[in-house]
């Protein structure tokens, strides 16, 4: 049987299949009759269900953020499609197949990460070269490198995000070579590769994008600098200076203190990362937020970080 998606529910459908438990409570109604609501999940988005009969027994067969297999009906209450939950099993992990529960890049992570080892090969500083290469060419680097999110949900927050955002930014700065005189192009392009590499430790994506203990204690900037620092070591002669400003580049991408930056950028290199990388940053999340919004609505929802509505404009003519 085929998987009903989330964003392919409409009004009177019969839904059977699983999905992931956002959040879940039992509130009461007007008269004090309990009732379970909760919030399920796919990749597509979200929906609330509810249960009206047996609500005990069925709140004891599974927990928040537990996969659940249920049949429903789905309804309209207030312009908005819910369902109302006949039955459900809790689900097994090994029944669910996480490219179901989580956004994933529209590109080949195979194909986006030989383009980037294919750019990075044209580093031309020997050290810099084998620095980069010394994490594109290590598999334990690479494996959660191709399926790690950009972020948690402002920009490339998908699976492959983080070594999308990445080819992105790199692709960028190529764009540039040769436009400002007196920039460090090779600097700057090892810069863009590894800029994010602490990212594959500060998120999770087990079940849904969150960070790890280390990612809130330490961050993937600080994370990052020391991944860097740890193969610089490993390379003889490489000059002392370079590390310094390769470390630099690492830690002041985000451009602000306020935005975790320990330093802000102080070399034209450094300078540029971090309007190329906010760049790329800032364009997916609105392209997102605009691809999220109703069809046929000329202006988006109120986006709360960027504080403004945004215009989509007239659409497609018929």
């Amino acid at each position: 049987m085929d998987r009903t998606f989330i964003n392919q529910i409409s009004e009177n459908d019969f839904v059977e299949g699983i999905f992931w438990v956002k959040e879940k409570a039992m509130p009461t109604t007007r008269t004090g009759t309990p009732y379970l609501r909760v919030r399920l999940s796919d990749r597509t988005g979200e929906i609330e269900g509810r249960i009206w009969d047996g609500v005990e027994e069925f709140a004891d067969l599974f927990e928040c953020e537990d996969f659940i297999r249920i049949k429903a009906q789905a309804t309209s209450y207030q312009d908005q499609v819910q369902l109302n939950i006949k039955s459900l099993t809790k689900a097994e992990r090994e029944e669910v197949s996480l490219e179901e529960f989580l956004p994933a890049s529209e590109r080949d992570p195979e194909e986006m990460l030989a383009e980037l080892i294919g750019i990075a090969e044209g580093i031309e500083n020997d050290y810099l070269k084998k620095l980069v290469m010394s994490f594109l060419q290590d598999e334990e680097f690479t494996t959660p490198f191709k399926r790690a999110p950009g972020a948690k949900r402002l920009h490339h927050a998908c699976l492959g995000g983080l070594l999308e955002h990445t080819l992105s930014v790199v692709k960028l700065i190529q764009e540039i070579k040769g436009h400002y005189e007196g920039i460090n192009h090779d600097l700057l392009l090892a810069g863009g590769i590894l800029h994010d590499i602490g990212k594959v430790h500060e998120l999770s994506y087990a079940i849904a994008f969150d960070y790890t203990d280390e990612g809130r204690l330490v961050g993937h900037i600080v994370m990052g600098t020391q991944m860097v620092e740890e193969r610089i070591a490993q390379i003889k002669g490489f000059p002392k200076e370079l590390a310094m400003l390769m470390k630099h580049l690492m830690i002041s991408h985000h451009g602000q203190y306020e935005w975790g930056s320990p330093k802000r950028p102080k070399t034209l290199e450094a300078n540029i990362l971090y309007y190329l990388d906010d760049l790329d940053a800032k364009v997916n999340g609105i392209q997102e937020f605009i691809n999220k919004g109703e069809e046929g609505e000329r202006w988006t929802g109120f986006h709360r970080m960027f504080d403004r509505f945004f215009y989509k404009g007239e659409g497609e003519e018929g």
